[in-house]
């Protein structure tokens, strides 16, 4: 298998006899020309310089936005003063992701309920809707983002924790209908360094709830069997 990282849930993904649906690649570091460089060699190794610079130029002007939005975030709770530093030891894993349609006798799950392990995630997709979302009473909505100008948004575990659990890291997943395939790409924000909560975001209402933890190494945590078996992994990783 070629797509491979040394880090946890960074490659490709596919041919698992419980999502038959599902396949997807990963480009880590995708804003760096080295990043992008690095994987479409590892693709095409005798090069494809169009493909490098669409998708370098893609990550760059999603990671743009998604910088804006935790700008948006940071602020509203009067911690700005924290986001250069946040951005500054962040970095971007793009995933390319396809569901093809079901078949009539194939289940229509795409991609199993679960919380992004990220910081924040930005998707973008083809026509095909069929992400579903849970709210934090338990309901289970259909997201409309069909087009092509629309981004979702979500909360990662990470935003999860740095928030004291102000912001939810919603259970979501992809359930597949008719008879299109759905093509998507995501943005996955993840932190280089340790993440704590602002202590601007604790007092006798909100007491700390995560210690402070390294990013990349809840993505560790969640191979174990603990991680992955965990109602929550965040908490079972760093919960106080």
């Amino acid at each position: 298998m070629k797509n491979r990282y040394e880090k946890p849930l960074n490659g490709y993904v596919g041919q698992i006899p419980k999502l038959p649906l599902h396949e997807s690649l990963g480009i880590d570091n995708a804003t760096s020309i080295e990043g992008t460089r690095f994987f479409t060699n590892l693709m095409w190794p005798q090069g494809n310089d169009r493909f490098c610079e669409y998708i370098s130029k893609y990550a760059k002007v999603v990671a743009g936005l998604d910088q804006m939005v935790t700008r948006m975030i940071f602020e509203s709770y009067g911690v700005e003063r924290y986001h250069d530093a946040y951005t500054d030891t962040t970095t971007y894993l793009l995933r390319l992701l396809k569901n093809r349609a079901p078949q009539q006798s194939e289940p229509t799950l795409g991609f199993i309920t679960h919380t992004d392990k990220s910081f924040t995630t930005i998707l973008h997709q083809n026509q095909v809707n069929a992400l579903e979302v849970e709210t934090r009473d338990g309901n289970r909505i259909n997201v409309d983002f069909s087009s092509p100008s629309s981004f979702v948004v979500i909360a990662g575990d990470a935003l999860m924790a740095w928030s004291n659990d102000r912001v939810l890291s919603p259970r979501h997943q992809v359930v597949m209908s008719g008879n299109i395939d759905r093509y998507s790409l995501g943005l996955f924000a993840f932190n280089n360094g340790t993440i704590q909560v602002p202590e601007e975001l604790v007092d006798d209402l909100h007491p700390l709830k995560y210690n402070t933890f390294d990013h990349l190494g809840l993505l560790r945590f969640y191979r174990t069997d603990e991680g992955y078996n965990s109602k929550c992994p965040i908490k079972a990783y760093c919960g106080v």
